[in-house]
């Protein structure tokens, strides 16, 4: 954990530097905190197979902040009539996410008998992510008028980057052609151990960083004059295939990991 947190620590520094210079200009900030189900679409289980989809399923939390350009703090009043200040707000993020992960669809089912259902059938993991990014959030409605009670609903879109500090687990109850008892946990280092047409190196349960694309789309719900209920919908891309700890270079591997996050989340307007 404190090899994570390290790691966050220049990309944080740099976040912060930035926040600070756009709060020098006087826009409001506005702070929250989310989280939610998220679905780890990897290497484990079969594309496009429900069971998978729904199997692999984790939480994720997170603390967020907003630059709010349409109001300015230091004078508590509107900003210039822009329209980029009345419909775009930028999210500033720290969050974790964690997912256990199984293998599920035609490949493990009960009727397959081979040594390689066996071998997935025994391989589990986990993927543990924490992240530090930007988003440039869209509203289609006036952010003021928002504020101001007019409607009751503002929904968004959003686009960013994130940093990603990764931390996957592998186990297998297989060890030598011989499943073991649920408590004992076979060689990882052994392929013979994993399914027998992954390419050597495909399993590498290393920490390890990258960045990732994330993409979101969502709602506001005005609760009070300083608060707001929020829902979102997140996809994130990653630029790396081994956040899950699995990379086998079979046809069907066509994309690197990626997740989808629902949020909910409670926004607070701080000035």
């Amino acid at each position: 954990m404190a090899i994570n947190i390290k790691k966050l620590i220049i990309p944080f520094a740099l976040l912060l530097s930035m926040q600070l210079s756009y709060s020098q200009l006087g826009f409001s900030h506005e702070l929250g905190v989310i989280f939610g189900p998220v679905a780890y679409q990897s290497d484990f289980g079969v594309r496009s197979d429900f069971e998978t989809n729904a199997g692999n399923a984790g939480i994720g939390i997170g603390i967020v902040h907003y630059i709010n350009f349409a109001y300015r703090a230091d004078c508590n009043c509107y900003t210039t009539d822009k329209y980029f200040n009345d419909h775009f707000k930028l999210r500033s993020e720290i969050s974790w996410n964690k997912t256990k992960l199984e293998h599920f669809g035609e490949f493990v089912d009960p009727s397959q008998t081979t040594t390689d259902a066996d071998k997935l059938r025994t391989h589990s993991g986990e993927a543990e992510n924490w992240d530090i990014g930007m988003q440039l959030e869209f509203f289609p409605r006036s952010i003021r008028g928002f504020a101001a009670g007019v409607y009751s609903f503002a929904p968004f879109v959003s686009l960013g980057a994130h940093y990603v500090s990764y931390r996957p687990s592998v186990f297998t109850t297989y060890n030598n052609g011989d499943p073991l008892n649920p408590n004992d946990v076979g060689n990882i280092e052994d392929p013979n151990n994993f399914y027998s047409r992954w390419d050597p190196g495909s399993i590498n349960a290393s920490n390890g960083s990258t960045w990732s694309i994330v993409s979101s789309v969502g709602t506001r719900y005005k609760l009070s004059i300083l608060s707001d209920l929020m829902i979102d919908l997140r996809f994130q891309y990653f630029f790396n295939d081994f956040t899950d700890g699995l990379n086998h270079q079979l046809s069907s591997n066509k994309t690197n990991d990626w997740l989808v996050w629902l949020n909910l989340g409670y926004i607070y307007y701080l000035d």
